[in-house]
Order: structure tokens, then sequence, then C-alpha cells
């Protein structure tokens, strides 16, 4: 199958924080979306690896993705190497992206980081059709995508661009609220953490607010790219 656009991501729930109002307006243009969760948030202090995976699958749905996929590596202790790396050349030349979203440059949680130097090597090694990579017994064809965008978490910068997702952003806070075990529930008894206040929720959506308010729009998600953006026309901008 091949996606137009492809995410990457460290935990379950990353995308949908930073980014899933984005893969909602492709998707709404008539694109295929998917995403590639590195871990199983294993190490969070809420829920278990079982209901993560539960949750994601139903955030999936509620996104309308034509791909969710887990590699199932160490949370926290997964590497940018060679083993991780190819289990990610695989995946880009599964999906033949054009686009891949990745976590945020740096940020708060180490393994955001990480993954996103894992995403963007990964994304050029695809490309090399000397590095040969098999998937179910049958060898992959070499595949590069377009571009990587990084999207924003914890951590604020200044972005690069930002997607108008106003008309997406009720469905967005939907698939946010899918990971139940994670995000503030009055009604629980586990031990509250960074992101289960309702103060946490609060900040995404204000940043969001702010965002959309740069743009003329009421609701925004903001990406960083490490090389200069083009337009084909002056009227692309518009």
């Amino acid at each position: 199958m091949k996606l137009d656009i492809l995410a990457l991501a460290a935990h379950p729930d990353d995308i949908e924080l930073a980014s899933s109002g984005t893969l909602l307006k492709a998707i709404s243009d008539g694109k295929k979306a998917g995403i590639i969760d590195f871990t199983r948030g294993e190490l969070g202090t809420r829920g278990t690896p079982e209901v993560r995976d539960a949750e994601a699958k139903a955030s999936g749905e509620i996104l309308g993705l034509s791909a969710r996929e887990n590699l199932g590596f160490r949370d926290g202790f997964f590497k940018n190497d060679e083993a991780h790396q190819l289990a990610v050349i695989r995946m880009i030349r599964k999906y033949r992206p054009e686009i891949v979203l990745a976590n945020a440059f740096d940020d708060r949680h180490p393994d955001h980081g990480r993954a996103s130097q894992l995403a963007k090597e990964s994304c050029f090694l695809a490309g090399l059709k000397m590095i040969e990579t098999e998937l179910d017994g049958e060898k992959q064809a070499h595949w590069r995508p377009k571009i990587v965008y990084h999207y924003i978490q914890s951590i604020p910068s200044e972005p690069d661009f930002i997607v108008d997702v106003s008309d997406v952003w009720e469905k967005k806070m939907e698939s946010i609220k899918a990971f139940k075990s994670q995000f503030f529930d009055p009604n629980s008894t586990e031990e509250n953490t960074y992101i289960s206040s309702p103060e946490f929720i609060n900040m995404i959506e204000a940043r969001a607010i702010h965002y959309g308010h740069l743009i003329g729009a009421k609701y925004g998600e903001g990406f960083n790219v490490e090389r200069t953006i083009g337009v084909k026309t002056a009227f692309d901008l518009i």
C-alpha cells in the first residue's frame, strides 16, 4: 500500500497530540495516511502496553488511517543505530510516502529528539539502493520521501509553517481522548503524571489557538523543517 503521508512517532499518542489535525486534513482531501509508532509506551506510569495498543487502534479508526503499525522498540532505550534504522527503512519502503512527519528536533522527553534523528536519517538511507532490505521474504525497492516535517511537542518553538486545522479540531480532540489511560480522567485512581493533568490538555489547545492566531485561523499545528521551503508560485502562499 502506498501512502501519501506517513507519521513516525516515538510513542503512541505523540501524533495525536502534535499533528493528527494535519493527518485529518490530508485524509479529508482524499490522501492516504498512516502512523508508525516506534514503541508501545511501556514505561508510561499509567495504563499498560496492552491498553495503549487498544487505544492506538481506536484512535486510528477515529482518524481514518489507512495503516498503523508498532515497531516494538524499547521505550526509553531504543537507539539511532543500524538495527533500528533498518526497521524504519523497511516501513518507509513498504509505504513509500511522499511526506514524512517526525518527532520534534529536541523535547522534554529524550525519546522524542532521538526518534527525530532516527526518522530523518532513515528517510535518507531508505533512498540508497545499495542498502538492501526484505519484507515478508521479498526484496524491497529503495524509496526516499520528498520531505520530512518535524511536529512541535512539549517544548515550544517558532514554527516554519503552520497548518490550519480549525475544521478538524473536534475530531483531533476525539483521537486524543481515545488514549483514556494517559490523559485527564477525574474518575481515574492511577498516579498523576505530567500529561494526565487538565492543564496539559489546556496547553495543547492554547498552543493550537496561538498558532491559529498567527495565520488568521482558529486552530493551527506548527512544524519545523531543516531545509528551505519552496513553492511553485507566489499564489501557493494564499
